[in-house]
């Protein structure tokens, strides 16, 4: 996480347009100076040490001075501590404090491109290489960070140091203008698979050069194939840190020993077809038939690792076996980029985006819809969320069309992409989260069924009207929808006389539309007859959004003009009230704290 943090409101566009370029950021902000912030504080410096403590980047958008004095007295293990960033309040100047080989540097950079401003990297090897050698490419390790001090320190004083390229593509080192000695002698930088148990002073770094071949029984336990895996590459003398990824089979998406096993070597898992797997039967050194009748293809683990690794990579270890797992390596040379091999499992990620106001937006809601490559929706949805979507593959269909979007969604992440489906309000409350399930249990389609999803849940249309109103939910309530189209009538009109005979305040979601008028006031009626004429009545319209209104009126004066399909209405319970102060109109529904004193005060 990455936390941005601002001390007044002339910093939050800046902090805004940050966040939408950094993965996994929040904007925290002084409070009482900076409405719209994800997160406020109080106390400047007690904040900043909380953060710094915690071990999240900080992206200061203040003086750098603000930052060395708060945290100073913070510092002690810099191989542990966070990236922290000062960035000025024009974005023209953005300097690493802290960190800059664990991130920072990255992040200035990455902040100094959204800004267009200037990233002030001062670290040595960066400003006259535009080298790390304990920071390197995503997919390498190193081995011994602590050896790359003194390589650093070598290079910079024009030493010769050797390179040792054994596997992987080294071009960020030979190319760095860093005046190594490709093959020399004496104690330098080593690029291998291997594993080095004491390299004295050498820096060992490891490529992505590995690709870990999985199979597994249904249900395998975790420990079974971390020890088969860690043993299997300890016996041939690999690293750990060279594997890139690990690869299997795509019936095995949804299996937790082979997606954890990834988690493990902090790679991401990959998945081929069995068509694909089967392609590979030529090169297999173990094919097996039983194998074929079972998932068909001759072989999984061994399939998989030579089809990660193509034909020009080869099959490094053969087979190996548990009780109930197998695994093999697969090898190229010249490297593995894991996110262009293989897919990955799918994810869909339901949404609730809230009424439509930002600012009842979810942080939650928010991180799905940026870390989605595609989006699916309502156009007029997807246009209240367009700033933070734009760029992705985009995904839209009229408003009744609601199974054709769940389809969609669902067949986009069955392909191995991350979804994001999009609800107005709460994805589970008369949205498509329901719908999403509903699909899965009645076509039981193995593709959906191994793709991951979640629902994010949202600010509901009837929260927003409680809350723009005052309290009218304090007590016991209930959601009716009011539309025929999925549900008969009759069994609304069950619902209504529960309602009204519970005594239950009501939140009526479709009251009306053009060609539905007479729900309203049957549902009017019921109610009545168990509440008075002049129960309040809120009719809340385009709730966050443009051209929102709120009403009070009572549930004698409620006719069918006063709602459309924008119209949220909640009916009051017999103990709601509406009051009145200034030009302020208040509903709410007691819950009983006034007797609960009383009682008290008697007993007392």
């Amino acid at each position: 996480m990455t936390a941005i943090v601002i001390l007044d409101r002339s910093a939050l566009t800046l902090a805004e347009e940050i966040k939408n370029g950094v993965t996994c950021a929040r904007i925290h902000g002084l409070d009482k100076r900076t409405d719209g912030a994800d997160e406020t504080f109080s106390d400047t410096i007690s904040h900043l040490r909380a953060l710094f403590r915690s071990g999240e980047d900080i992206v200061g958008i203040c003086a750098a001075g603000i930052l060395i004095r708060a945290l100073a007295p913070e510092l002690a293990d810099k191989k542990a501590e966070p990236a922290v960033v000062a960035v000025s309040g024009d974005g023209s100047s953005v300097v690493p404090l802290l960190g800059g080989h664990v991130g920072a540097n990255r992040l200035a950079q990455i902040i100094s491109d959204i800004t267009r401003g200037h990233a002030a990297i001062t670290t040595a090897g960066d400003v006259r290489f535009g080298l790390a050698l304990d920071d390197p490419p995503d997919g390498w390790t190193v081995a011994n960070r602590d050896a790359a001090k003194g390589i650093a320190a070598r290079l910079l004083s024009s030493d010769p140091v050797a390179l040792h390229v054994e596997s992987g593509n080294a071009d960020w080192l030979t190319q760095s203008g860093a005046p190594f000695v490709i093959d020399g002698d004496g104690t330098g930088v080593r690029v291998t698979e291997k594993r080095i148990d004491n390299p004295g002073d050498a820096l060992v770094l490891h490529p992505p050069v590995l690709a870990l071949g999985i199979g597994c029984e249904r249900g395998c336990d975790f420990d079974e194939v971390r020890e088969l895996t860690e043993k299997t590459l300890n016996d041939a003398g690999l690293a750990a840190g060279a594997v890139a990824c690990v690869v299997s089979i795509d019936v095995k998406m949804d299996e937790a020993a082979v997606l954890d096993i990834a988690a493990h070597f902090g790679v991401s898992a990959r998945f081929y077809s069995a068509d694909e797997l089967e392609a590979q039967s030529g090169r297999l050194a173990n094919p097996s038939d039983v194998v074929f009748a079972e998932v068909g293809c001759h072989g999984v683990a061994e399939g998989a690792a030579l089809a990660a690794v193509s034909a020009d990579g080869s099959l490094l270890i053969a087979k190996q076996k548990s009780a109930r797992a197998t695994c093999a390596v697969g090898f190229l040379s010249r490297g593995i980029d894991a996110n262009n091999i293989g897919v990955p499992r799918g994810t869909l990620t339901v949404v609730g985006i809230g009424p439509g106001s930002d600012d009842w937006r979810t942080p939650a809601a928010t991180k799905a819809l940026r870390g989605a490559s595609d989006v699916v929706g309502y156009g007029l949805y997807l246009d209240l969320v367009a700033d933070i979507i734009d760029g992705k593959g985009l995904h839209s269909s009229d408003l009744a069309h609601e199974e054709e979007r769940a389809r969609r969604a669902l067949d986009l992440a069955a392909e191995g992409r991350d979804v994001a489906l999009v609800c107005s309000g709460d994805a589970g409350i008369y949205a498509l989260a329901t719908l999403v399930f509903e699909l899965l249990d009645r076509e039981d389609r193995a593709d959906w069924n191994r793709i991951d999803i979640s629902v994010t849940p949202g600010v509901s249309a009837f929260q927003a009207a409680a809350a723009r109103i005052g309290a009218p939910m304090g007590h016991d309530f209930c959601t009716i929808s009011l539309s025929d189209l999925l549900t008969p009538f009759d069994e609304i009109e069950k619902r209504l006389r529960a309602a009204a005979m519970g005594d239950f305040v009501v939140a009526f979601y479709n009251p009306v539309s053009k060609r539905r008028t007479s729900q309203l006031m049957r549902a009017r009626e019921l109610l009545l007859e168990g509440r008075g004429p002049d129960t309040p009545v809120v009719l809340a319209r385009n709730l966050g959004r443009d051209g929102e209104t709120i009403r009070v009126i009572t549930l004698g004066e409620l006719t069918s003009d006063d709602a459309d399909m924008l119209t949220m209405v909640v009916v009051g319970n017999s103990q709601s009230r509406h009051i009145r102060r200034g030009d302020i109109d208040r509903v709410y529904t007691p819950r009983g704290y006034a007797k609960k004193m009383e009682r008290l005060g008697e007993t007392g």
